[in-house]
């Protein structure tokens, strides 16, 4: 059990950083950036972002199951913990795929000069449901460490 553990938090820790790095890197300050800066930096930091996401998030979550059938009869306390570590990295994943995805795929069919009025608000919404992932995503590494060390 303790291997399939050290694999969960390692693929977790791994998608959290995918949202929290850029996060802390850019997103914070993309209100400051003008359009003709900002569209191509979106298109590609969701070029490179969506490689490895496809793989890293479905391994993340895939790897909890081990943690959680290898705990469900005697450690208890892992198993809800791991469990609602699961639950949030799910959070991540819907806000991920029903928010956050079509709002990029929008924005990258975006140019300078056919940036619709409310576009602004557009980049806000995406940047108040990253905040989400970011908040369920390390909630959820948290609850895995406190569940591997206790």
């Amino acid at each position: 059990m303790k291997t399939w553990q050290l694999v969960n938090i390692l693929l977790s820790a791994a998608v959290s950083g995918m949202f929290w790095g850029p996060w802390l890197a850019l997103t914070r300050s993309m209100p400051r950036f003008e359009p003709d800066f900002m569209l191509p930096l979106v298109r590609r930091l969701s070029r490179n972002m969506a490689q490895v996401m496809t793989v890293l998030m479905p391994a993340a979550l895939l790897s909890a199951v081990p943690v959680l059938v290898l705990s469900y009869d005697g450690h208890r306390r892992t198993f809800f913990l791991t469990l609602a570590a699961l639950a949030l990295f799910v959070v991540a994943l819907v806000v991920t795929a029903a928010v956050e995805v079509p709002i990029v795929t929008r924005i990258g069919t975006w140019t300078v000069d056919t940036l619709p009025d409310d576009w602004q608000g557009l980049r806000d919404r995406w940047g108040r449901f990253h905040l989400v992932r970011i908040g369920a995503s390390v909630t959820g590494v948290v609850l895995l460490l406190v569940a591997a060390v206790y």
